[in-house]
């Protein structure tokens, strides 16, 4: 991916969006040739020179202080999860900042499974930034049974929501989620820009899908932390239900996600009966392979 490119589309579509008024800022008429704030103006907003802040917007955020991106993050108005993008940029353009990539990781240690596996009423699993599903709880498998139904491994939800018809039964909010989807890969490129395989995974979305062309495009970044998902599970029903992602502090890079009903609610009534259903798949598998399940439990 393209560095300098990725900075200066993220600028210029952020400054794009914001009108002079919004700014506190005469307009000066209506026959503005440019959309949103000037160069100038920007530079104004966050006291920098002019040329200083041209050099910034055409790629080059190497040296950049803190205190500079601060001002342009007010001067841009930018929330929490495109502050920390342009951060990491700034990051990146610094010397050597390119070579210190993390791989995101495809695998868990067996302790993380084990909590996993306690979690006994919720849905649980864990995903790395590129949104491959590394691990799951047996409630999580019997949930996303639809993402899991592609025999590539990892799963990938994102790859999901784009590429399979599925996914607009199965997520109520479909458009919003495929929003959010590529605002999340948006925020991991920049994070990691050399990953391969997050490059490639990019490049078949972008090659067969539209929508995911014009969302990438747009240069939105968002974090990932909680929130409500509303499901139409195949077997159970709709499910409205709430979720937590919580990075793991042993294992930089991936992250645990949990899904949640209130006590008592419709929800929670659903996830008692996808874990009957996951119980029934469980047996009827160990029915199947009963020389298999023999071995494994002898091993």
């Amino acid at each position: 991916m393209d560095h300098r490119a990725e900075v200066r589309e993220f600028l210029s579509s952020r400054r794009a969006r914001i009108t002079p008024e919004e700014a506190g800022l005469p307009a000066y008429g209506s026959n503005r040739r440019v959309k949103g704030l000037r160069r100038e103006e920007v530079a104004m907003l966050a006291g920098v020179s002019v040329d200083y802040y041209v050099r910034m917007e055409r790629g080059n955020l190497a040296g950049a202080s803190d205190g500079v991106l601060d001002a342009l993050v007010n001067a841009l108005r930018l929330d929490e999860a495109e502050r920390e993008h342009l951060f990491t940029l700034a990051r990146t353009a610094t010397p050597g900042g390119s070579r210190r990539q993390r791989r995101a990781p495809n695998t868990v240690r067996p302790a993380v499974q084990q909590v996993l596996d306690a979690i006994s009423d919720a849905p649980a699993w864990v995903r790395n930034g590129r949104h491959d599903i590394v691990a799951m709880n047996r409630l999580g498998r019997a949930l996303y049974a639809p993402v899991l139904a592609d025999p590539r491994r990892p799963a990938n939800t994102t790859r999901f929501v784009y590429l399979d018809p599925a996914a607009q039964e199965f997520f109520v909010d479909w458009e919003t989620v495929a929003r959010d989807a590529a605002s999340y890969l948006r925020l991991e490129a920049g994070r990691a820009p050399h990953d391969q395989d997050l490059i490639a995974l990019v490049g078949e979305l972008s090659t067969r899908s539209e929508l995911f062309r014009q969302r990438w495009a747009s240069h939105d970044v968002r974090l990932h932390r909680s929130g409500h998902k509303r499901l139409q599970h195949p077997v159970v029903g709709r499910l409205d239900l709430d979720f937590e992602s919580m990075e793991l502090p042993s294992a930089a890079g991936l992250v645990l996600n949990v899904y949640t009903a209130a006590a008592g609610s419709p929800a929670a009534d659903g996830l008692a009966l996808l874990a009957s259903w996951a119980a029934t798949q469980d047996e009827a598998e160990l029915t199947e392979q009963p020389g298999a399940a023999t071995e494994e439990i002898q091993g």
